[in-house]
């Protein structure tokens, strides 16, 4: 079997596989004015078969369906179903923003969705309000617990750490983990082509809960190979475990295992890459499959060793939402 290596040595169990790029949320850091609607020519059904089943070929065994706001697609189920009955698909994950978890979970589990991410920057209904311009997070906290019942095998809340919004929570959101089986991670705000000025405004570096973890106890996991970027903790006093993505910190491209094909077909090999190298000619015939696999892996050589981040270049990186977060 083939296998997907970088020139780093770095190899990729792991793909974000964006489904759309449209969003109901209004999250200041991404979509401050909403979606705009704009051409939707996204991936169909049979192509993203075709896509998943090239890649599980060359090793990968984490698919993690995103947007946007994936399950806003109406076959969203069928996607997933799909995807979950394809041999070598160990983990199938979704990254959400909670709107229809609590209705639709049931589903999502039959699916063969087994790991939710849900991303909530606030424990305060009004804060969350102010930030997503929805009045749904009790909904969304029900859906966590429907999830918990239902024993998905990971449960996750995403918070993007905002300073002067929400940085005062911390505490709360780690208490939240006292008793429930999930992992909250934080995750620094990112420099996208859009939100210059929100950055500069509310960035704050991760060391602020990690200081605060490693005073109270908190010891370091080790990582899976197809793990996401977080650098997990647990403690014994706590049922559930707490994750910090740290994109400025030292090192952190180092581990990379992940690579992203956006909802038109587009590979990325960096979330703020400059360039995407589009798949879809290769995605129409069942028969392409061989050229389309070696097509993917005559780009792993140009994947870079680092994000240029630091240097205030986030690529072609417009918003979250366009590339799949």
């Amino acid at each position: 079997m083939a296998s997907l290596q970088d020139n780093y040595g770095r190899q990729f169990y792991y793909l974000r596989l964006s489904i759309t790029d449209m969003c109901n949320f209004y999250c200041g850091y991404c979509l401050p004015d909403g979606y705009q609607k704009k051409e939707r020519d996204f991936l169909s059904m049979d192509e993203i078969r075709r896509l998943v089943m090239a890649f599980v070929e060359l090793g990968v065994q984490k698919i993690r369906l995103t947007g946007g706001e994936p399950t806003i697609r109406k076959d969203f189920c069928a996607i997933a179903k799909t995807l979950s009955q394809i041999s070598g698909v160990k983990k199938l994950a979704l990254t959400t923003n909670g709107y229809h978890l609590y209705k639709n979970i049931l589903e999502y589990k039959d699916a063969g969705i087994d790991n939710i991410t849900v991303s909530i920057d606030s424990l305060i209904p009004e804060k969350f309000h102010n930030i997503t311009q929805h009045n749904c997070l009790e909904d969304i906290l029900a859906g966590i617990n429907s999830a918990q019942q239902l024993n998905f095998n990971a449960v996750k809340i995403n918070a993007v750490l905002l300073n002067h919004i929400n940085t005062d929570e911390i505490d709360s959101f780690v208490e939240f983990t006292r008793n429930q089986n999930i992992s909250m991670r934080f995750i620094e705000l990112m420099q996208t082509g859009s939100n210059i000025d929100y950055f500069r405004q509310h960035h704050i570096s991760s060391d602020c809960v990690r200081e605060k973890l490693h005073s109270q106890g908190w010891q370091i996991v080790e990582r899976e190979i197809d793990a996401g970027p977080a650098v997990e903790y647990q403690h014994p006093d706590y049922l559930g475990k707490i994750g910090i993505i740290a994109p400025y910190g030292k090192g952190f491209c180092a581990t990379c295992n992940r690579l992203r094909v956006t909802a038109k077909g587009e590979l990325c090999l960096c979330l703020f890459d400059s360039v995407g190298y589009s798949l879809r000619h290769l995605l129409q015939s069942d028969q392409q499959q061989s050229e389309l696999i070696e097509f993917i892996i005559s780009k792993l050589p140009y994947k870079h060793e680092t994000h240029y981040l630091l240097q205030g270049n986030p690529g072609m990186n417009h918003n979250f939402a366009a590339i799949g977060g």
